[in-house]
């Protein structure tokens, strides 16, 4: 009996592993990403590069639609992109719910998986999540928030100080960033000036020097600039010397964080920063497609907004800042 069972727990080791090895765990299928735009900007290119990555870990097939920030050429884009049938779609949510809840039902329609990375489409995540539909990115109001008091205790504004806000507050979804800025800033007693970002400067940030240094023209006495948009906060330094300002004028906080945007910090021109990671927006969502095509998960959600950097940390990034991952 005693040579029986050791016969047996021999098969056993062999069996085990052999029986686990025929896991199937590559990826066949075809994916469409939206890195947001325009191809090369310091924020886009990051949430790219963890797309890439993801791709390469798991083999799965991916192409890549630049958008430039613009809503209609990404709804445009993404009805291109459905009309492709791929397996899945990883697509920003800044158009709204409203405007891609047609796009994506048809899509679902044709079996495609979409997933969401930036900008939450809350109303149609809700809806999906069981199918796949998840969202990886910072909880925006939230975000905008503590960005706002964050950078009031930084740049040590009291009451009755004066804050320019330039944000993206009349997009659906994402403007809850820009508001969350400006709440906290009234509920500390900061006067706000806000100007809505043009489609021309979202989409190209060094077109925003006239209207910076016009809205410093108009208002002097702003102690602190607050950008909701990766590449403003980049091009900060440029902004305030076209303005006629040093690094201790105006005190610079903004979103995200680039290469450029370090080299901000550096200069004394940028003074806090919120890091909602762009590459793991851009790696979450190939891993999500993988995951909802391949074995049928439900949606993920992951805040990856929860760190500020400021001249006190910012070494310890700036190495990976320069490769374009953080």
């Amino acid at each position: 009996m005693t040579r029986i069972l050791a016969i047996f727990a021999i098969l056993f080791a062999f069996a085990a592993p052999s029986a686990m090895a025929k896991n199937d765990y590559s990826c066949d299928k075809k994916f469409i990403f939206f890195p947001g735009g325009p191809e090369g900007g310091p924020f886009g290119t990051i949430v790219y590069n963890g797309a890439v990555a993801a791709a390469e870990h798991t083999g799965c097939d991916v192409d890549y639609y630049w958008s430039q920030w613009n809503s209609e050429i990404m709804i445009k884009q993404f009805k291109e992109a459905v009309a492709l049938q791929p397996d899945g779609i990883a697509i920003y949510g800044f158009p709204g719910d409203e405007a891609m809840r047609p796009i994506i039902k048809e899509a679902r329609s044709m079996g495609i998986v979409i997933t969401t990375m930036n900008t939450p489409l809350p109303d149609l995540e809700a809806e999906y999540k069981t199918e796949g539909f998840g969202y990886a990115g910072a909880d925006l109001f939230d975000a905008g928030y503590n960005l706002g008091a964050k950078g009031v205790e930084v740049c040590g504004l009291s009451a009755g100080d004066k804050a320019f806000v330039w944000g993206l507050a009349s997009m659906p979804n994402r403007g809850e960033r820009t508001k969350g800025a400006i709440k906290a800033l009234e509920d500390l007693g900061v006067e706000v000036v806000y100007q809505e970002i043009p489609d021309n400067v979202n989409s190209d940030a060094s077109q925003g020097t006239p209207m910076y240094v016009a809205t410093y023209s108009a208002n002097p006495d702003i102690k602190m600039a607050i950008t909701d948009h990766g590449g403003l906060t980049a091009s900060l330094p440029t902004y305030m010397k076209a303005a006629g300002h040093g690094t201790e004028e105006v005190c610079g906080a903004g979103f995200d964080l680039s290469a450029p945007i370090v080299d901000g910090i550096n200069s004394g021109y940028i003074d806090v920063v919120i890091d909602q990671q762009p590459f793991i927006q851009g790696y979450i969502p190939i891993v999500q497609l993988f995951l909802s095509t391949k074995y049928g998960m439900a949606g993920l959600a992951m805040d990856t907004g929860a760190a500020f950097v400021t001249a006190d940390n910012v070494d310890a990034i700036a190495p990976l800042a320069a490769v374009q991952i953080r």
